[in-house]
């Protein structure tokens, strides 16, 4: 399905993926309008450290282990857009701290992938999430596209059903939502997705913004003005938005025993909910549902993948070269081989 410049398009999500997707078919062309029930409220995106630190991920977390080349072409991507947004990007890198013993097993998983295995990892970088997403929120709609406070509810070839039982007629949509989408009912590919409810913990504090970020066993620590980002708990399976104290138990000595003195019990906890395919990448491409193209499921990595999957959307509505990372994210990759 390929659509003309003008065409109405309708993106289900104002979150990393789908602020940057709206973002993108705005600059195209396109007559685009962003659909978030929770619009200008605290999101996963917005609760994020704005990590774009793909040697961290394949590090830490397994299922990233596999993506460290889509992961640093995703973050290689960041510099233009960063400064067609006007935003920061800091490139102080990540300090590897710990105990000994736990500081010799991450030298040795850094060199398994092919990465200097010393204490510092230089090519992982960090934004300011909510400084980024007003930014991209305000580009969007300079470039004409318009933001409203609703859920998209069903959607057939022309014509978007909203949850308020509004219908607007679209052309395509875009579901770049989170959660949300899971029961298939816009994308039968969604029900592979799972949640992950993350926990961080922000204390105000004043730090220097380019500090890099503090790794340690089980814990980050982020700088970011008059704030330290703590983080953060994978919790999965879990979808509600609570803060619940017991999960942060972990994180909270594991920042102690590298900061012992932060005041923890100062911290404030901020909750979000993620969602991620069983690879780790996200889906991304044409669904079997008529006029529905899926971009959802990064898992943390939100902001790292937000450019990368904007183009890759741009390209699948105007029939443009989809690009060597096209297969990797493929939307129906899931689907079982019919017999």
């Amino acid at each position: 399905m390929k659509l003309q410049s003008g065409a109405r398009v309708a993106v289900a999500g104002a979150g990393a993926l789908g602020s940057a997707v709206t973002l993108r078919l705005a600059r195209l062309g396109f007559q685009v309008t962003a659909f978030d029930p929770s619009l200008g409220h605290v999101n996963a995106s917005s609760v994020a450290a704005g990590m774009l630190a793909p040697v961290s991920e394949a590090l830490f977390d397994p299922p990233s282990r596999d993506h460290l080349d889509v992961m640093r072409r995703a973050r290689n991507l960041w510099p233009d857009f960063a400064a067609a947004l006007g935003v920061r990007l800091v490139r102080s890198g990540v300090r590897i701290e710990g105990a000994e013993g736990w500081r010799r097993e991450v030298a040795v998983r850094l060199d398994a992938l092919g990465a200097p295995a010393g204490a510092f990892i230089d090519e992982d970088w960090r934004i300011d999430a909510r400084q980024t997403l007003e930014a991209l929120h305000e580009a969007a709609r300079n470039a004409g596209a318009t933001f409203q406070s609703a859920a998209v509810r069903a959607f057939e070839p022309g014509l978007a059903t909203l949850a308020d039982g509004r219908r607007e007629a679209f052309e395509a949509l875009v579901l770049a939502t989170g959660p949300g989408v899971r029961g298939g009912d816009l994308a039968p590919e969604t029900r592979v997705l799972t949640p992950i409810k993350g926990q961080i913990l922000r204390l105000s504090m004043q730090g220097d913004d380019e500090a890099p970020v503090v790794r340690g066993e089980g814990v980050y620590l982020a700088p970011g003005g008059a704030a330290l980002a703590i983080g953060a708990t994978m919790e999965h399976g879990r979808d509600d938005l609570a803060p619940d104290r017991a999960a942060t138990k972990a994180l909270r000595a594991a920042a102690a025993a590298l900061r012992p003195d932060l005041d923890l019990d100062q911290a404030e906890v901020e909750v979000g909910v993620r969602v991620t395919t069983p690879d780790g990448l996200p889906l991304v491409g044409w669904s079997q549902a008529p006029g529905v193209l899926i971009a959802v499921g990064a898992r943390r990595n939100g902001w790292l993948f937000a450019p990368l999957v904007a183009d890759l959307v741009g390209a699948y509505l105007t029939g443009d070269n989809l690009g060597q990372d096209a297969a990797a994210m493929d939307a129906r990759r899931f689907e079982k081989p019919k017999t």
